[in-house]
């Protein structure tokens, strides 16, 4: 997870057809057993198994799209990137009142955390009440010092 609700690596892209869009993901080496490595990831010595996780959509074509609601953004995420090329993932959309179970079963297969967002909101920067990020305090990013 990144430092804030919007992923640290943010890039505009272009498909072959020459559309433009900017979409906020995040880049990660999976380990052998699922999760992300946060240290394959920094030590370049992965490169070729970086994969983009991609949360969010912020612009295609040139058009904004923040002011959507975040179902609006996901669904034109997934159009936008179906038929994508291998190692880029769509974020899953899960609704509904799954909170504590999804974070305990994120927990169990190690995983730093969770981000929650209103599905009936505009895309905000940084931190907000719309935004909710809940970390494992037991995860090793926790007590990880730079």
């Amino acid at each position: 997870m990144s430092n804030s609700c919007s992923a640290k690596r943010q890039k505009s892209s272009s498909r072959p057809s020459g559309l433009q869009f900017v979409i906020d993901g995040e880049a990660v080496v999976l380990g052998v057993d699922g999760p992300s490595d946060f240290n394959a990831l920094h030590s370049r010595r992965h490169d070729h198994e970086v994969q983009l996780y991609a949360f969010d959509i912020l612009a295609v074509g040139g058009e904004g799209l923040r002011q959507l609601p975040l179902t609006m953004r996901k669904t034109n995420l997934v159009r936008l990137l179906r038929g994508r090329p291998d190692g880029i993932f769509v974020a899953p959309f899960e609704a509904g009142a799954i909170g504590p179970d999804l974070f305990g079963a994120a927990c169990r297969i190690g995983l730093e955390g969770l981000v929650s967002k209103r599905r009936d909101r505009r895309y905000g920067a940084g931190r907000s009440k719309d935004c909710i990020k809940v970390k494992n305090r037991t995860h090793p990013a926790m007590t990880r010092e730079f």
